[in-house]
C-alpha cells in the first residue's frame, strides 16, 4: 500500500504516519497544506512552514500546498495536489473531527483513492501515552483552554504534562488530545525521523487566556 500522509508537523499526523509504516506501509510523500489563513477550518497553520524540515528528517518527500485558506475552496487545492501523486491512499491523523475526516474522504473518493484515518476515535488518553511512549518529542506551540498559562508554551509533552493535561481535564473537560482546539503541538523527533529538529529562536505571544509560540529559527541537527 502505497499512500501520501497529511502532514501538518503536529503530533496526530506525524503518529498516524508512523502507524502506517510500523503496518508497513510505503509513505513516500509528506503532503504540507500552508494556508494564508490563520483560521483555516480545514488545516493545522501554527508552525506548518517547518513541515519541509520535518519531511527531511525523515527522508520523505515533500509536496507543499499553498492556498489562500478559503473555507471549502482550500480542498481543491489539497486535491489537485493529491491528483499528481501516483498513490493508493491518504494517511490523515484525524480523531474525531466529522468536518476534517468526510472532507477527505470526498477527495479521495473523487481520485479513485483509499482515504485512511489510524487515529479515529482512539481514546485521547491512551492516545497520548501511547505517543509518549513511542518517544515522540512533541512541543506545546499553541495554548487555549482554560488553566492553561504562558508556561505551557514550548513545553515538552512528557509524563508530567501528560499528568497536567489528565488534570486539567477532571477539572475543566480538557481534551488530552487536544481534539478540540484546546492546544496546538510541533514533533521535533520521532522514530521516524533520521535527525531531530532544534529550536534556536522563538516568539512567545500571549494574550488574555491564550497565546502561541511561534518559531522563528529551527534545524536539522544530528541524534
Amino acid at each position: 500500500m502505497k499512500v501520501a500522509s497529511l502532514f501538518s508537523g503536529g503530533k496526530d499526523s506525524a503518529f498516524a504516519a508512523y502507524v502506517a509504516i510500523q503496518h508497513g506501509w510505503e509513505v513516500p510523500y509528506f503532503v504540507s497544506v500552508l494556508s494564508e489563513s490563520e483560521s483555516s477550518y480545514m488545516f493545522h497553520v501554527p508552525n506548518v512552514h517547518l513541515t519541509s524540515l520535518q519531511a527531511e528528517a525523515a527522508g520523505i518527500n515533500y509536496i507543499e500546498v499553498k492556498t489562500k485558506g478559503e473555507k471549502e475552496k482550500e480542498l481543491d487545492d489539497l486535491k489537485a495536489a493529491l491528483s499528481r501523486l501516483e498513490i493508493d491512499g491518504v494517511i490523515s491523523g484525524a480523531v474525531a473531527s466529522e468536518y476534517q475526516r468526510t472532507r477527505i474522504e470526498r477527495i479521495c473518493d473523487e481520485l479513485g483513492i483509499k482515504s485512511f484515518a489510524p487515529l479515529w476515535h482512539k481514546d485521547p488518553r491512551m492516545l497520548v501515552r501511547e505517543m509518549v511512549e513511542a518517544q515522540f518529542d512533541i512541543r506545546i506551540v499553541g495554548a487555549f483552554a482554560e488553566g492553561m498559562g504562558p508556561s505551557w508554551l514550548g513545553r515538552k509533552l512528557d509524563e508530567s504534562a501528560f499528568a497536567d493535561l489528565c488534570n486539567l481535564n477532571e477539572k475543566y473537560g480538557v481534551s488530552i488530545s487536544g481534539e478540540g482546539g484546546e492546544y496546538e503541538s510541533l514533533v521535533l523527533d520521532c522514530p521516524m525521523f533520521k535527525k531531530r529538529l532544534e529550536i534556536f529562536g522563538s516568539e512567545k505571544e500571549w494574550k488574555n487566556s491564550s497565546g502561541m509560540l511561534r518559531i522563528t529559527d529551527a534545524r536539522l541537527v544530528k541524534k
